[in-house]
C-alpha cells in the first residue's frame, strides 16, 4: 500500500487529532522513560515466581489434554491442548525471547533471550515447539515488527498484508469466509513462512546481499506464495524440512504414539487416531484463539500508520506505540492468561524487555500519563477489536495516517533530545 500524497492526506488534522497540536513530546518522553527505568529496576524474585506460576498453568493444560486426548474426541481435551500451545507461545516464549527475564531469572542457561528455544532442535522441542522457527520469530517479531510498528516495513501490518483481499472485487460474505479460514490456519499459512523469510532477509543484510530486482522485501511470504510462485529466499522443500516438517511430524503423529500401544493393550484400536484428531482440532482452535488475541493488537480505523522510521526508544517511538496499539481488559492473572498477556500491548511495545508482572504494574500508570498528556490510550473489549480488525481486512474501513508535518516535527524533536542526552552524559 502506497503512502498518502497531497496536502489533504498528509497534513490536515482528522477527527480525533485535536490533541496533536497541543502535545508536548519532550515531557511525555521524560515521564515514559522514567517509568520504564523504574519498572526494570523493580524486577526480581517476584517476577520469577510469577513466571513459574504461568508455566505451571500451561503445564496443567498440557497434562489435561495429553492424558485425555485418547479417550474420545472431546471439548475438554481440545481446549486444554489449544491453551497449552497458546500459552507456551504468547506468554512463556514471547516474554522470555524478548529478554523479560534476562536480568532477574537465576537460570541464565535457559530463561534468557539468547538461550531459550534456540541453538538446537532439542532446545526448540523442549522450550517452545510450534510452527514458527524460534530464531525466525525473534527476527520478525522482536526486531522488525517492534521497531517498525505500523510502518510499511512492519511485517505484521494487517492493512498492507491483506491489500489483495481489501481490493478484491468480491462480495463481503466471501471476504468474511476468507477471513474465517485464515483465522483457523494463519500460524502455518502466513506466520511460519513469513517469519522464516525475515530470518533469511536478516542474514542477507549481514552478508551484504541485495534483494533481487522485482522482489519487494516487505511483501509477505505465505504458503500460497510458496506453492504458486518462485521466491529467492528459500525453497518449499527447505521450508518443510527445516521449519514446519519437524513440528508436523513430532507434534501430531509421534507425540500421541503411546496411545497406539495403550489402545492395543486395552483392545481399543481407535485411541491413537482419536488423539491425532484431538490434536488437529486443537490446532484449529489455538489458531483462532491466537488470531483473536494477536492479530487484533494493531488494526482498526482508530489506529495510526506512519511514513518514516524512528529511533528506538525516542519520543516518536514511545508515542507511536500508544497510537498504533490497543489494550484489552486486564488486571488479574486469569484474565491476562486467557488473553495471552497480549492485553498489555501498549506497555509491551514501549518496553519489550519487561516481565509479564511488570506490565500489570505499568498499565494504569501509562494510562494516567497518556490521559494527562491527551494521547489517546485505547483499551477495549477484545471481541470489539476483532470486529474492527476484520473491517480493515475486508476493506470496509482503513487505518489513519498520522499527519505528515507532525511526524517530521516529532522526528526533529527526537534528534534535538538525543543531542541533549549525549551532551548531558559527556559532562
Amino acid at each position: 500500500m502506497c503512502k498518502p500524497t497531497g496536502p489533504s492526506a498528509a497534513d490536515q488534522l482528522q477527527k480525533g487529532d485535536e490533541w496533536i497540536p497541543k502535545f508536548d513530546l519532550s515531557k511525555f518522553t521524560e515521564e515514559i522513560r522514567a517509568l520504564g527505568e523504574k519498572l526494570e529496576k523493580q524486577q526480581g524474585d517476584a517476577d520469577v515466581r510469577h513466571l513459574n506460576k504461568i508455566v505451571m498453568w500451561s503445564n496443567l493444560c498440557a497434562a489435561v489434554g495429553l492424558f485425555t486426548m485418547g479417550s474420545s474426541v472431546n471439548i475438554i481435551s481440545i481446549i486444554a491442548l489449544s491453551t497449552w500451545t497458546f500459552s507456551r507461545w504468547t506468554m512463556i516464549a514471547h516474554h522470555t525471547c524478548h529478554g523479560g527475564y534476562d536480568k532477574c531469572h537465576p537460570n541464565k542457561n535457559r530463561w534468557h533471550r539468547f538461550k531459550f528455544a534456540i541453538g538446537s532442535q532439542w532446545r526448540r522441542i523442549a522450550d517452545w515447539f510450534d510452527w514458527m522457527m524460534p530464531e525466525a520469530w525473534n527476527v520478525e517479531h522482536n526486531n522488525r515488527h517492534h521497531y517498525n510498528l505500523s510502518e510499511l516495513e512492519d511485517p505484521d501490518l494487517v492493512e498492507n498484508n491483506l491489500s489483495e483481499l481489501r481490493d478484491m472485487n468480491m462480495p463481503l460474505w466471501f471476504k468474511y469466509i476468507y477471513v474465517l479460514g485464515a483465522a483457523a490456519t494463519w500460524k502455518w499459512m502466513y506466520y511460519s513462512p513469513n517469519t522464516y523469510k525475515e530470518l533469511k532477509l536478516a542474514r542477507w543484510r549481514r552478508e551484504g546481499k541485495k534483494v533481487p530486482e522485482g522482489i519487494v522485501a516487505s511483501d509477505a511470504v505465505t504458503i500460497k506464495t510458496l506453492l504458486t510462485s518462485s521466491i529467492p529466499f528459500y525453497t518449499l522443500s527447505e521450508f518443510f524440512t527445516v521449519v514446519i516438517g519437524p513440528y508436523l511430524l513430532l507434534h501430531f503423529f509421534v507425540m500421541p504414539l503411546p496411545y497406539l500401544f495403550v489402545g492395543q493393550y486395552f483392545g481399543n484400536e481407535d485411541m491413537y487416531m482419536t488423539a491425532v484428531k484431538n490434536l488437529f482440532l486443537a490446532e484449529l482452535l489455538t489458531n483462532i484463539h491466537g488470531f483473536v488475541a494477536v492479530v487484533t493488537n494493531h488494526a482498526g480505523d482508530d489506529m495510526y500508520r506512519f511514513r518514516e522510521g524512528c529511533r528506538p526508544f525516542s519520543g516518536s517511538f514511545y508515542v507511536r506505540q500508544v497510537l498504533a496499539s490497543v489494550d484489552f481488559a486486564y488486571g488479574s492473572d486469569i484474565v491476562d492468561f486467557l488473553h495471552g498477556w497480549l492485553n498489555y500491548q501498549i506497555e509491551h511495545h514501549m518496553w519489550p524487555n519487561l516481565s509479564m508482572l511488570s506490565y500489570q504494574k505499568a498499565a494504569p500508570l501509562v494510562k494516567e500519563i497518556c490521559d494527562r498528556h491527551g494521547v489517546p490510550y485505547i483499551k477495549e473489549n477484545v471481541f470489539w477489536r476483532v470486529k474492527k480488525t476484520v473491517d480493515i481486512m475486508v476493506g470496509s474501513s482503513s487505518m489513519k495516517w498520522f499527519p505528515e508535518s507532525y511526524e517530521k516535527k516529532y522526528l526533529q524533536t527526537d534528534a534535538i533530545m538525543e543531542v541533549s542526552r549525549k551532551a548531558a552524559k559527556s559532562n
